[in-house]
């Protein structure tokens, strides 16, 4: 087969057995096929280029006709790709063929994208014939860049809220001990008054200092908590639809459980809501992640994320059909430290109360009509956007 002609495919059902009758077939195949598509010899001269790999690569099947293929290529793999396909030819020892892997390409306009790569071969009349498929992966390789960095971000702040969660419950804890404590001082003052002048006045100043040190202590750990539980927001518009979306994609990873299978129910006109993005974010993920732990051993596990817009609010419910809330009767789902899973810290519903009325709403917990646990939480609704409705 000469160098610059198109490949020919080996017919065995009679139908095929020209060029002629090839050619049409060959066009066909080379428009429609969906991923770039590069026919090359053993030469890695290009015989035929697909309309898909025209629009990819920016070159027309005319202009790479007989050109090596490694014009599309970077670094090693373009100085080396020849050197490649003899040693393959004499060897037979396959390094991508069959295989495939993420390379480099390089477009028409000199810039380089990743690319998924899988050759496979083909022998006519002797000779070998290589079929290369290209898929573009630049938007992969963005949203695993863009998962990665919200993980990273999600841990940052995931960090944050549990110390800030605890400090809270340590604050809460803190401060009654210590109003006895001034209290009990007080007292002991007081009883002192009928005492000897000469010691009582140290004794008295001993006790005021005491006292007063108390009560600010309290007042320390009080700002403590008021700081905890306000926060620091960035209210903004946000779409709800997107940020399901991510805390969706960010709550199943590394989970090596049954994952349950997530039905987001988010209508498309519903307006955008005021919400800081990081922290409602965090609270999907919280919820999401607490149901598909909770149903890794229900049969058909299933989690709803249902918004629906009332007025002037959006209220949003996320619900399972797993076995519900297990926690004692007497205690609430968000109290912090309280856990139902072996080695849980019992933070994540705390620091989603947290979230929520740092944002003046609050989080609410019932039993799902679908049999699990629903938690349902309202949002403003952006004003700007309802008004242009």
């Amino acid at each position: 087969m000469k160098d610059n002609q198109h490949p020919v495919l080996a017919d065995t059902s009679g139908t095929y057995n020209d060029q002629r009758s090839l050619e049409p077939l060959m066009r066909s195949v080379l428009a429609s096929v969906p991923d770039a598509m590069i026919v090359i010899n053993q030469k890695g001269q290009m015989l035929a280029f697909s309309a898909a790999a025209e629009r990819l690569f920016g070159y027309t099947a005319s202009d790479v006709a007989g050109k090596n293929v490694s014009i599309l290529m970077t670094g090693a793999n373009e100085a080396h790709h020849d050197q490649y396909i003899r040693n393959y030819l004499s060897t037979g020892e396959k390094q991508i063929i069959g295989i495939g892997r993420i390379v480099e390409a390089k477009l028409a306009d000199g810039r380089t994208i990743p690319v998924e790569l899988k050759i496979g071969e083909a022998e006519i009349d002797g000779q070998k014939l290589f079929t290369g498929y290209i898929r573009d992966m630049s938007e992969q390789q963005a949203n695993a860049l863009r998962l990665t960095q919200m993980q990273v971000e999600l841990a940052n702040f995931s960090r944050l809220s549990a110390v800030g969660t605890m400090a809270s419950a340590m604050a809460h804890e803190l401060n009654q001990p210590l109003t006895a404590v001034a209290n009990y001082l007080e007292a002991a003052r007081d009883l002192l008054d009928q005492a000897d002048k000469d010691a009582l006045a140290y004794i008295q100043e001993a006790l005021d200092a005491a006292a007063t040190q108390s009560i600010r202590a309290g007042q320390i750990v009080r700002r403590l908590r008021d700081y905890v539980s306000r926060g620091e927001l960035d209210m903004r518009p946000v779409d709800l639809a997107e940020i399901v979306e991510d805390a969706i994609s960010l709550a199943k990873v590394g989970f090596d459980g049954q994952l349950a299978r997530v039905i987001a129910q988010i209508p498309a006109d519903i307006p955008p809501v005021l919400a800081d993005r990081l922290q409602l974010r965090q609270v999907f993920v919280n919820l999401i992640r607490n149901a598909i732990e909770a149903l890794e051993t229900t049969d058909n596990p299933q989690i709803w994320v249902n918004a629906e817009a009332q007025n002037d609010l959006a209220e949003i419910t996320i619900e399972d059909n797993g076995p519900g809330f297990q926690g004692a009767e007497d205690a609430s789902p968000f109290d912090a430290f309280n856990s139902t899973k072996p080695g849980g810290m019992g933070l994540g519903l705390s620091i989603c109360q947290t979230i929520m009325d740092a944002h003046g709403t609050s989080i609410e917990h019932a039993p799902s009509a679908q049999g699990g646990a629903a938690f349902t939480f309202t949002l403003r609704i952006d004003e700007g956007a309802s008004s242009h409705e």
